[in-house]
């Protein structure tokens, strides 16, 4: 280990103290200075303002810390007995409770303020007007369109499910490279396990709407782009579901086997598989689940399948057309729903 725990603890903890405190600051003075105004700070214009923040953040941290005072960071990273130890105070008397509270409270009212939420707008007679214009002719379906509608989901299913397919061998086998109780044992270990989680991570934090977008220009339009798009978003996120499994394996049968003089490979096959694989298969099942209904919105902007018919549709202002898509879609993603529940149930 490079770094004790302790340490890596108190780093994280100082650093989400640190940006959640400075943050409050930050809104503070925007809603101060600038009220009426778009409340996110200008960091280009604001720099100086962002960084005084932060800096003042920090101060402030530091002296919670020589008064040992428990800060939502402290609270949240620190180790489960010293958890037990401190929980004294409850949420309300408590300087975390209070932090928690001030940061939820401005989130939600910068929330309001960006999205220019606005019941007035939600209930207006002209907006329900237009509103019951569009629901009733979505529920009364033009269904001659049908059959270009069902084969246009089957080609939405075979796309989600060649994305899941390629998808599973490939996080696998990273997904062991991504778990930090097997990789943090060395030096070259934690080089590797650091890449990935920062290679994963930005991939999935692209969404597949992006993806989509991207591999059409590369690929072309159509339900390759749509597949890789899926599957290269879905190689993301199962790694990361996969990686966080294997850190939750119980030592004992690792022991065991390790106590035998087996290898790494031998460890890895005979006493962390047999533990992740029904995590696995649920995983996976419910990521096909996922897959199909995002084909569903890739197809938006040409990944191909039934969501390609529904935005030529949509965008004609084809209300009966988009209805009896829409119905098709409910049923495809009800089946799924049921048949990945029941699968999910029977691997119990």
């Amino acid at each position: 280990m490079l770094w004790g725990n302790s340490m890596k603890e108190n780093v994280k903890a100082r650093f989400f103290d640190v940006t959640s405190i400075g943050y409050i600051f930050m809104m503070l003075i925007v809603a101060i200075v600038q009220p009426g105004e778009d409340v996110l700070l200008d960091l280009g214009q604001n720099s100086l303002v962002a960084l005084l923040c932060f800096v003042v953040a920090l101060v402030l941290v530091v002296m919670l810390e020589k008064a040992k005072v428990k800060t939502l960071g402290r609270l949240i990273f620190e180790p489960a007995h010293k958890k037990a130890q401190g929980q004294k105070k409850g949420m309300l008397q408590s300087f975390w409770g209070a932090q928690l509270s001030v940061f939820f409270l401005i989130t939600l009212i910068a929330s309001l303020i960006v999205t220019e939420f606005s019941f007035y707008e939600l209930s207006s007679q002209k907006g329900f007007e237009g509103a019951k214009r569009i629901f009733s002719a979505m529920f009364t379906p033009n269904l001659s369109i049908l059959p270009q509608g069902v084969l246009a989901i089957v080609q939405t299913i075979f796309m989600a499910f060649l994305a899941t397919a390629i998808a599973v061998p490939v996080s696998f086998i990273l997904s062991f490279l991504c778990a930090s109780n097997i990789m943090n044992k060395s030096a070259m270990g934690v080089i590797v396990y650091t890449v990935l989680r920062i290679i994963m991570n930005v991939t999935r934090s692209i969404e597949p709407l992006i993806w989509a977008i991207i591999f059409s220009v590369w690929v072309g339009i159509g339900p390759f782009a749509g597949m890789l798009a899926l599957m290269i978003h879905t190689v993301a996120s199962l790694t990361k579901q996969y990686s966080e499994q294997i850190e939750c394996v119980e030592d004992g049968p690792v022991e065991g086997i390790q106590s035998t003089g087996a290898n790494a490979l031998q460890v890895i096959w005979f006493a962390i598989v047999p533990q992740i694989v029904l995590p696995f298969i649920s995983f996976t099942i419910f990521r096909w689940d996922i897959n199909v209904r995002m084909a569903t919105i890739i197809g938006l902007v040409g990944g191909g399948g039934i969501g390609t018919m529904l935005m030529n549709y949509q965008g004609q202002a084809l209300w009966h057309e988009v209805g009896t898509l829409g119905l098709l879609i409910i049923a495809v993603v009800w089946a799924m729903d049921v048949a990945s529940a029941q699968i999910r149930e029977a691997l119990k």
